[in-house]
């Protein structure tokens, strides 16, 4: 099962991969932001779409960005398909690392119960 994870920048997307490789899924991190490709996120046909998001008061207490709103905008406006088609929704703004792999990998097993039939968006507060 492959797992797509895309989201904006310093969202947790390498983050979050690294997690869930660490833990024998296989998932990787689509580029979708600075892509202008509709639905780049497809280009690898994956099982399940995680998209994760963060506002720029978020982003700005992870790491220093050279950029603004705007450019984040930009990035929602590329992101728009992928979050239209995401099995997965999560605002990372108040959740840690760890708290977002776990509802990953929950929402994961679910859906092998499911066998995918549901789609979630889960806004969640730390």
């Amino acid at each position: 099962m492959r797992i797509a994870i895309v989201g904006v920048c310093a969202s947790g997307k390498t983050t979050l991969v690294a997690g869930l490789k660490a833990a024998g899924f296989d998932a990787y991190n689509v580029a979708q932001e600075h892509s202008c490709i509709h639905d780049f996120w497809s280009k690898h046909h994956p099982d399940i779409l995680v998209m994760i998001d963060a506002t720029l008061p978020a982003i700005l207490k992870r790491r220093k960005v050279y950029w603004g709103e705007e450019r984040l905008v930009t990035q929602h406006r590329r992101l728009a398909d992928a979050r239209a088609h995401a099995d997965l929704f999560i605002q990372t703004d108040e959740l840690d690392a760890k708290h977002v792999l776990f509802r990953v990998i929950e929402f994961i097993r679910s859906w092998k119960k499911n066998a995918g039939k549901e789609r979630v968006e889960a806004v969640e507060k730390g």
